[in-house]
């Protein structure tokens, strides 16, 4: 699993961190940071979830 982000269209709604706070986190500005892009495959489910919580759809995972 590979995740990437658009931090230039991120809107800082944190659902990324809520959902997989060992993979995300945020800067100081509230923008996504991927603190692992290439997770265990034991973390894809909460990936996958903030994936598709995120409102500005800057989260992708392929595998």
């Amino acid at each position: 699993m590979k995740i990437t982000t658009d931090r230039e269209r991120c809107i800082g709604a944190g659902q990324c961190v809520l959902n997989a706070p060992g993979v995300f986190d945020q800067d100081d500005e509230g923008t996504v940071i991927v603190l692992d892009d290439h997770p265990s495959p034991e973390e894809e489910p909460t990936v996958r979830a903030a994936e598709h919580a995120c409102p500005a759809r800057v989260i992708s995972v392929v595998t």
